[in-house]
């Protein structure tokens, strides 16, 4: 009976730290990144970002950056080349995922996303979607790579 009652009460500490131990919304950093991004604010979109290697794959070139400096590249080559485009006024849409699976300390999530922006002037539209992975640690979920994914730019409505 001793056994069985130490048995139950370690099962509800172990179901206990489990629970407390789910990470929050996996929404939270990707938020974070896409509104840190339209509100120009690269301290908080940065943040989102595991520390470590990641990914990112962009429809710019060159398309690809990894590593443990992949978001500050792939802002500053988002920033040259929307100067030599004559891009401005960049924001991001989305939605709700449209898929998340959660395995573990993993996540896979899709968005649906609206690029809106003016190249020399005249508004374009975007519609794609956004997929992140992301990793849980300690600090909660993080993105570890992300890919944009759209349609070529046609006049905004």
């Amino acid at each position: 009976m001793k056994k069985a009652t130490l048995a139950l009460f370690a099962s509800a500490l172990l179901i206990g730290s489990a629970i407390a131990a789910q990470p929050a919304d996996v929404m939270t950093p990707i938020r974070q990144f896409v509104d840190g991004f339209n509100s120009g604010d690269t301290h908080s979109a940065f943040a989102a970002y595991e520390d470590g290697d990641i990914t990112i794959i962009d429809e710019f070139p060159p398309h690809r950056w990894t590593g443990p400096h992949a978001a500050h590249e792939w802002a500053a080559d988002y920033e040259k080349h929307a100067a030599a485009t004559g891009v401005t006024d960049g924001i991001v849409k989305y939605d709700a995922p449209t898929r998340t699976e959660i395995e573990d300390d993993l996540a896979y999530v899709i968005i649906p996303t609206l690029y809106l922006y003016k190249e020399h002037g005249k508004p374009l539209a975007e519609e794609g979607q956004a997929t992140f992975v992301l990793h849980a640690g300690p600090a909660g979920w993080k993105i570890r790579s992300w890919t944009w994914t759209g349609v070529k730019p046609h006049p905004a409505k």
